[in-house]
């Protein structure tokens, strides 16, 4: 069981492939999940527009015989109109967990302080967990090993890339993150990294030219070059970044196979070109599907349940 789900860095190797094999089984099977969550009830507080993040939480919430509140960021206005405190301690009255998907993670560290049920992180600006759970279950399910594999991560050091930092440097592999130089990752982030490396065994490569980087990748992963509350900056990033779209021409230095990924939503023509996003390498919507198996993962590996 987990007390909370905010960091791939809170968990062990153990806990990782465990949250992977009960994504399979529950995806395989899911009849036998479906009152694992009777009786519970999650709230999602979310500050930033979502997608993939509430829909996946939503059904999987009712696909496991529990219920789900919803608040948009206009209801609760999380911090402004009431504290970030006491929204901790009132949800945690009403309900069993709370999805929190938030600008700033020092948010999400404050409303755990407060909390007394578990929270998962939906998603701040410093990591996105449940993005990179699902990720990294695509590739278990496709029968990709990712101890074995040549990972390339190409574009914005933000939080999807460092929740993957987090999870190679665990679990073990090879991480190539290419970004930018004002762009890099978080360096506490990597050096946090290195120090788990040095368990795992896992090779983590930070470099700036993505000709180098991409050569003889397994898998390419990209993401948009302007997050949410970053759009006072896009004149310059589109500046920075613009050597760093993955195309049909960068995609012809990796390998012939090489999977193409993306956590969406995409801005066709910056990051990534349509011909590579649509593309038979491309896995970005089986990636969407398994967002819900492994958010059912993560619920059950919280709440437990009856079932």
């Amino acid at each position: 069981m987990l007390n909370n789900f905010i960091s791939l860095r809170y968990l062990s190797k153990v806990k990782i492939d465990g949250l992977l094999v009960l994504t399979r089984e529950i995806k395989s099977f899911p009849h036998k999940y479906e009152n694992k969550l009777k009786n519970k009830t999650v709230a999602l507080l979310f500050q930033k527009p979502s997608l993939r993040t509430k829909t996946s939480f939503c059904l999987a919430t009712s696909q496991l015989g529990g219920n789900y509140i919803y608040f948009s960021p206009e209801e609760v206005n999380l911090g402004k109109r009431e504290s970030i405190v006491d929204v901790a301690r009132t949800l945690s009255r009403y309900v069993n967990c709370v999805v929190l998907r938030t600008f700033s993670h020092k948010v999400i560290t404050k409303f755990v302080s407060a909390s007394t049920i578990p929270v998962i992180n939906g998603l701040s600006d410093l990591l996105h967990p449940c993005q990179v759970l699902g990720d990294l279950f695509t590739l278990y399910e496709l029968g990709r090993d990712v101890r074995k594999i040549k990972f390339v991560y190409i574009g914005d050091g933000n939080n999807v890339c460092h929740s993957f930092i987090y999870a190679f440097s665990i679990i073990g592999g090879n991480l190539t993150v290419i970004t930018p130089k004002k762009y890099e990752p978080n360096q506490r982030i990597l050096k946090e990294a290195r120090d788990f490396a040095k368990v795992s065994g896992a090779k983590l490569e930070i470099l700036n030219n993505p000709q180098e980087g991409i050569k003889n990748a397994d898998v390419v992963y990209t993401d948009v070059w302007v997050s949410m509350g970053k759009e006072e900056e896009e004149a310059e990033r589109m500046k920075a970044f613009e050597k760093f779209q993955v195309n049909r021409e960068i995609m012809q230095l990796a390998k012939k196979d090489c999977l193409v990924m993306h956590c969406l939503p995409a801005h066709r023509g910056q990051e990534i070109t349509s011909d590579v996003l649509d593309s038979k390498n491309s896995i970005v919507f089986l990636q969407v599907e398994n967002r819900l198996h492994t958010a059912k993962a993560i619920l059950i590996s919280l709440l437990g349940g009856e079932g």
